[in-house]
This record gives C-alpha cells, sequence and structure tokens, in this order.
C-alpha cells in the first residue's frame, strides 16, 4: 500500500512525465493534465496500490487520461478552430427581423431539453457542416450522427 504521498510524488513525478511524454504525441500541458489525474487517482486508491507497483500503475493511468484528453479536445473543437481550420464560410451571415428572432429564441429554449451531445451536433449542422463533417468533428460515425440528429429533431418537434 501506498502510504507517504509526498514522497512518491517527489521520486517519481519527473519519471511519470517522462514516461507518458515517450508514449504520448501531446501538448505539454495535456501531458501535465493527465499526470495530475493520475496523482489523483492514486490518492483516491492508495489502499490498493502496492508501492512498488505505484510508477506503472501512475503511468498506465496517466496514459491513459491522456489518451482520454486528446480524444475529448478533437471532439469539443472550438468556435475559434472551426473558423481557423474551414474560414470566415463555416459561418452564415444573417440579420433576422423581430419575429423571426422570437421564433429563434424559443427554438433555441427547446434545445435545452437536448443532451449535450445532440445540441452541439444540431449546432454544426447549422453551421452548415454535413453529416460526414460531423462526425469527423465529434469523433463518432456517420450513423451515430444520423441517429443523434434524428432524435434531437424529433423531440425539438415535440416540443412545437
Amino acid at each position: 500500500m501506498v502510504t507517504d504521498l509526498e514522497e512518491l510524488y517527489a521520486s517519481l513525478s519527473p519519471r511519470l512525465e517522462s514516461i507518458v511524454r515517450m508514449d504520448v504525441r501531446a501538448p505539454r500541458a495535456v501531458i501535465e493534465d493527465a499526470c495530475q489525474l493520475a496523482w489523483g487517482q492514486l490518492a483516491r486508491h492508495r489502499d490498493r496500490v502496492e508501492h512498488d507497483s505505484a510508477l506503472s500503475w501512475l503511468a498506465k493511468t496517466a496514459i491513459h487520461e491522456a489518451l482520454w484528453l486528446l480524444r475529448r479536445q478533437r471532439r469539443w473543437d472550438s468556435l475559434e478552430g472551426t473558423i481557423e481550420r474551414y474560414g470566415e464560410g463555416a459561418l452564415r451571415e444573417f440579420a433576422p427581423g423581430a419575429d423571426e428572432v422570437f421564433e429563434l429564441r424559443a427554438r433555441l429554449d427547446e434545445m435545452g431539453s437536448l443532451t449535450r451531445r445532440q445540441q452541439q451536433m444540431m449546432w454544426l449542422h447549422g453551421l452548415g457542416y454535413n453529416y460526414e463533417e460531423i462526425a469527423d468533428a465529434m469523433a463518432c460515425t456517420l450513423r451515430t450522427v444520423e441517429r443523434q440528429l434524428l432524435r434531437a429533431k424529433r423531440k425539438m418537434r415535440e416540443a412545437v
């Protein structure tokens, strides 16, 4: 069992970062976050981890966390990243009238009933992305996009 986390952290922290950096190609911030998440997991599970195997346990956990962070980062691309990748044409320019603004606001409120994933797919679809581009941006299959958008549109129609 791991008993002294401070001592263990001081001795293993640099080695852990270098191990994760060798196994995962990621920005420094992602590596550091993954290592910190692994240390947090160790603090929670220290009664189940032997002192001798702590480094391998930490490395495995940190590598898993780094890969998860990278997938998550790819999945939730920012608006700035979208503009950078696809240009200003990715955003449609329009100036709706007062009636349209009211209707759009009502639809926007209805989107609150959708899951977060469905909301993101609806936003991307509204920005003009096709299903393949949405699947790529969300790191999922084309069939998943089709199903999620179908469910979201159905919920939106039922709310009206």
